[in-house]
Protein backbone atom coordinates (compact mmCIF):
# COMPACT_ATOMS: atom_id res chain seq x y z
CA UNK A 1 0.00 0.00 0.00
CA UNK A 2 1.64 3.32 -0.98
CA UNK A 3 -1.16 5.81 -0.70
CA UNK A 4 -3.58 6.39 1.84
CA UNK A 5 -6.61 9.05 1.48
CA UNK A 6 -8.49 10.72 4.26
CA UNK A 7 -10.89 13.34 4.64
CA UNK A 8 -11.84 15.38 7.52
CA UNK A 9 -15.14 14.87 9.28
CA UNK A 10 -14.98 18.00 10.62
CA UNK A 11 -12.70 21.41 11.94
CA UNK A 12 -11.78 22.14 15.69
CA UNK A 13 -12.79 25.81 17.02
CA UNK A 14 -10.30 26.42 19.61
CA UNK A 15 -9.24 29.95 21.30
CA UNK A 16 -5.58 29.35 20.16
CA UNK A 17 -4.96 30.69 16.62
CA UNK A 18 -0.50 30.34 17.24
CA UNK A 19 1.60 27.51 18.28
CA UNK A 20 3.28 29.47 20.87
CA UNK A 21 -0.42 29.62 23.17
CA UNK A 22 -0.78 26.22 23.17
CA UNK A 23 -0.04 24.57 26.15
CA UNK A 24 2.22 20.88 25.60
CA UNK A 25 -1.43 19.02 27.18
CA UNK A 26 -4.84 20.17 26.91
CA UNK A 27 -5.34 18.75 30.68
CA UNK A 28 -2.74 21.87 32.29
CA UNK A 29 -5.18 24.46 31.23
CA UNK A 30 -8.75 22.23 31.71
CA UNK A 31 -10.61 25.49 31.74
CA UNK A 32 -10.30 26.17 28.33
CA UNK A 33 -12.99 25.49 25.77
CA UNK A 34 -13.31 24.64 22.39
CA UNK A 35 -15.78 22.94 19.52
CA UNK A 36 -15.52 20.76 17.12
CA UNK A 37 -17.95 21.46 14.23
CA UNK A 38 -18.78 18.16 12.35
CA UNK A 39 -19.90 17.62 8.49
CA UNK A 40 -23.47 17.24 8.25
CA UNK A 41 -22.91 13.92 7.31
CA UNK A 42 -21.42 12.45 10.37
CA UNK A 43 -23.86 13.97 12.89
CA UNK A 44 -25.36 10.87 13.38
CA UNK A 45 -22.19 9.61 14.37
CA UNK A 46 -22.88 11.36 17.75
CA UNK A 47 -25.20 9.79 18.79
CA UNK A 48 -24.65 8.21 22.65
CA UNK A 49 -21.13 9.82 22.54
CA UNK A 50 -22.98 13.04 25.37
CA UNK A 51 -22.91 9.96 27.56
CA UNK A 52 -19.00 9.60 27.85
CA UNK A 53 -17.26 12.19 30.10
CA UNK A 54 -13.83 12.13 27.51
CA UNK A 55 -12.88 11.57 24.03
CA UNK A 56 -10.24 11.10 21.96
CA UNK A 57 -9.88 13.35 18.99
CA UNK A 58 -7.75 12.61 16.25
CA UNK A 59 -6.60 15.16 13.93
CA UNK A 60 -4.36 16.42 11.26
CA UNK A 61 -1.60 18.81 12.15
CA UNK A 62 -2.07 21.17 9.14
CA UNK A 63 0.38 24.22 9.84
CA UNK A 64 3.03 21.33 10.58
CA UNK A 65 5.61 22.02 7.64
CA UNK A 66 8.35 19.71 7.88
CA UNK A 67 8.70 15.76 8.59
CA UNK A 68 11.02 14.62 11.50
CA UNK A 69 12.53 11.45 12.58
CA UNK A 70 13.91 13.04 15.85
CA UNK A 71 13.30 16.47 17.41
CA UNK A 72 13.65 18.10 20.57
CA UNK A 73 10.39 18.49 22.79
CA UNK A 74 9.63 21.13 25.07
CA UNK A 75 11.33 20.49 28.94
CA UNK A 76 14.41 18.48 27.09
CA UNK A 77 17.61 19.72 25.73
CA UNK A 78 18.22 16.29 24.15
CA UNK A 79 16.77 15.19 21.15
CA UNK A 80 14.66 12.16 21.21
CA UNK A 81 13.13 10.05 18.42
CA UNK A 82 9.92 11.11 16.72
CA UNK A 83 8.10 8.24 18.47
CA UNK A 84 9.39 9.10 21.53
CA UNK A 85 7.74 12.48 21.51
CA UNK A 86 4.42 14.35 21.20
CA UNK A 87 6.08 16.52 18.28
CA UNK A 88 3.47 18.10 15.18
CA UNK A 89 6.70 17.41 12.80
CA UNK A 90 5.70 13.87 12.67
CA UNK A 91 5.08 11.33 9.69
CA UNK A 92 1.69 11.90 8.21
CA UNK A 93 1.25 15.09 10.84
CA UNK A 94 -1.57 12.85 12.98
CA UNK A 95 -2.21 14.13 16.39
CA UNK A 96 -4.42 13.13 19.14
CA UNK A 97 -5.57 14.60 22.05
CA UNK A 98 -7.67 13.25 24.78
CA UNK A 99 -10.83 15.87 26.21
CA UNK A 100 -13.38 16.33 28.26
CA UNK A 101 -16.88 16.54 26.59
CA UNK A 102 -19.17 19.29 28.10
CA UNK A 103 -22.20 19.43 25.46
CA UNK A 104 -23.28 18.02 22.08
CA UNK A 105 -25.24 20.14 20.30
CA UNK A 106 -26.68 19.34 16.84
CA UNK A 107 -23.12 19.26 14.72
CA UNK A 108 -20.95 20.75 17.62
CA UNK A 109 -19.18 18.93 20.11
CA UNK A 110 -18.21 21.34 23.07
CA UNK A 111 -14.91 19.79 25.14
CA UNK A 112 -12.14 21.65 27.63
CA UNK A 113 -8.43 20.17 28.00
CA UNK A 114 -8.21 21.79 24.57
CA UNK A 115 -4.42 21.84 23.35
CA UNK A 116 -5.15 22.12 19.19
CA UNK A 117 -4.66 25.30 17.23
CA UNK A 118 -7.68 26.55 15.95
CA UNK A 119 -9.18 25.52 12.32
CA UNK A 120 -7.60 21.68 12.65
CA UNK A 121 -9.05 19.65 10.82
CA UNK A 122 -10.46 16.50 12.65
CA UNK A 123 -10.12 12.93 11.39
CA UNK A 124 -11.70 11.26 13.88
CA UNK A 125 -13.64 10.96 17.35
CA UNK A 126 -13.92 8.19 19.95
CA UNK A 127 -14.62 7.34 23.25
CA UNK A 128 -12.25 7.39 25.96
CA UNK A 129 -13.08 4.18 28.20
CA UNK A 130 -11.48 3.52 31.15
CA UNK A 131 -11.74 -0.25 31.06
CA UNK A 132 -9.75 -0.05 27.51
CA UNK A 133 -7.70 3.46 27.77
CA UNK A 134 -6.36 3.36 31.05
CA UNK A 135 -3.18 1.31 32.14
CA UNK A 136 -1.33 0.91 35.17
CA UNK A 137 2.22 0.91 35.97
CA UNK A 138 2.92 2.60 32.96
CA UNK A 139 6.58 4.06 32.07
CA UNK A 140 7.08 7.54 30.42
CA UNK A 141 10.66 7.21 29.13
CA UNK A 142 12.35 10.42 29.66
CA UNK A 143 9.45 12.34 30.92
CA UNK A 144 9.38 10.53 34.01
CA UNK A 145 12.72 12.62 35.83
CA UNK A 146 10.46 15.56 34.97
CA UNK A 147 7.18 14.51 36.72
CA UNK A 148 8.81 12.81 39.88
CA UNK A 149 6.38 11.68 42.44
CA UNK A 150 3.27 13.18 39.64
CA UNK A 151 4.41 16.42 40.02
CA UNK A 152 4.16 18.74 37.26
CA UNK A 153 6.98 20.79 36.33
CA UNK A 154 5.84 24.28 36.00
CA UNK A 155 7.43 24.80 32.78
CA UNK A 156 4.69 22.22 31.48
CA UNK A 157 1.83 24.63 31.86
CA UNK A 158 2.70 27.42 29.73
CA UNK A 159 5.14 27.50 26.90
Amino acid sequence: MERIIMHPIGIIHSPYSENKDIPIQGIFKGEVEAWIELKEKYVSGLKDLNKFSHAIILYYFHKSQREEVQGQPFLEQNKHGIFAIRSPHRPNHIGLSVVKIKKIEANKMYFTEVDVLNQTPVLDIKPYVKYFDNRNNVRCGWLDKHFKDDNIPGRAILR
